[in-house]
């Protein structure tokens, strides 16, 4: 269409057109699940499962391997542990305390939150809420993970960081940590409760979700994928779950299924709105600080036009659609999850090795949608 066109009547055209061309660009999806099923067995990679969500529509579900070299085979109910996309998780609970509850929001100074650390390194420049789930806190890029990987209890690692001084003033450049939102689970337990019950509560009972968080959880589960580690070029060998992150269970304490990711997808695109409604999605999904390392990613520098951070999403310009997308990365497991809200489209891959295949997948998935969407 001719960009002189009427914008009202091109705009009209597009909302007709976007329905049939959705529909019609799903129909390829089986064929890719082949093609990365084939890539993985290249890779030997233990197993995967992928799951695609239209707006009302049935899920599809696309799985690959097992738990285990002797395990059960992945189904939609085989529990994994999604790392970092935990923190989308824990960006929606905040988000949904903040009309709930005034003992915290976005605009909360963490000194009130955890009066016994003090990370307030500018007068007149409090270090909030928004800047710890939205990446901005200016103290330098995972700062102290090695301590939380070391053992390190919760108290002690916040301490230390209480010690660091910042690279820039809160909110001003994008510094993503781990470390910080161990912060949120603290605040919890000052207000008697843990960020688990809040989360169950808010979140997982009201979505009928059998997400979970912690080691304990994961590994009494019915079917849980067991974490893999290279040891060689496509070779894997089965390690144990590691309770280190599970500690900042904020940041990266999240198992979940791919059953489960379909429910949070449908959430994201709005079909629980009594749960997790449209201004919720809108303030999580606003771009915040830029996150220019982003844009050099490989498989998805040609797509992006833009990349930066909300509050616990990562917010693309990926060929001119808003996808909203989190990586997860802990020992032995790999997690995406992303969503089109432009075109009612989400996606999550979960995956019990430590395989860059999953960067690939998913960026190529983004890019077959929008291809197949265009008139």
């Amino acid at each position: 269409m001719n960009r002189t066109t009427n914008p009202f009547i091109f705009a009209l055209c597009c909302a007709l057109l976007l329905p049939l061309s959705v529909k019609a660009q799903m129909t390829w999806v089986n064929d890719f699940a082949n093609t990365v099923r084939q890539e993985a067995a290249d890779r030997n990679i233990p197993g995967f499962i992928f799951v695609v969500v239209e707006k009302d529509k049935p899920a599809k579900f696309y799985t690959f391997g097992k738990t285990e070299k002797r395990g059960q085979a992945i189904t939609a109910d085989t529990v994994f542990r999604l790392a970092s996309v935990s923190k989308t998780f824990t960006a929606t609970l905040m988000a949904a305390e903040n009309p709930l509850a005034s003992a915290i929001n976005w605009q909360s100074p963490i000194t009130t939150l955890t009066p016994e650390y003090n990370f307030d390194k500018y007068p007149d420049k409090p270090l909030l809420l928004r800047h710890i789930v939205g990446q901005s806190t200016g103290f330098m890029p995972n700062a102290y993970d090695n301590l939380i990987e070391a053992n390190y209890n919760r108290k002690r690692v916040l301490r230390e960081l209480t010690e660091l001084d910042p690279l820039c003033q809160p909110g001003y450049c994008y510094t993503y940590q781990n470390a910080l939102f161990g912060v949120i689970e603290e605040h919890y337990a000052r207000r008697g409760t843990s960020f688990a019950d809040e989360m169950n509560r808010h979140l997982f009972k009201p979505l009928k979700m059998s997400s979970s968080i912690g080691r304990q959880a994961l590994e009494s589960s019915k079917s849980w994928a067991k974490p893999h580690a290279a040891i060689a070029r496509n070779r894997w060998s089965k390690v144990r779950v590691k309770d280190d992150y599970y500690r900042f269970a904020p940041a990266a304490g999240i198992n979940a299924s791919a059953s489960d990711m379909e429910i949070w997808l449908r959430a994201m695109l709005l079909e629980y709105p009594e749960v997790v409604s449209a201004e919720m999605v809108t303030e999580m999904t606003l771009p915040r600080v830029q996150t220019k390392n982003e844009m050099r990613r490989r498989g998805w520098r040609k797509h992006l036009k833009s990349a930066h951070y909300g509050l616990g999403w990562r917010v693309y310009n990926f060929d001119n659609i808003q996808l909203n997308y989190h990586g997860g990365w802990v020992q032995g497991y790999r997690a995406d999850v992303s969503f089109s809200p432009d075109l009612g489209i989400g996606y999550a891959f979960l995956m019990n090795a430590e395989s860059n295949l999953i960067n690939e997948v998913t960026a190529d998935f983004w890019a077959k949608v929008v291809a197949n969407q265009k008139p």
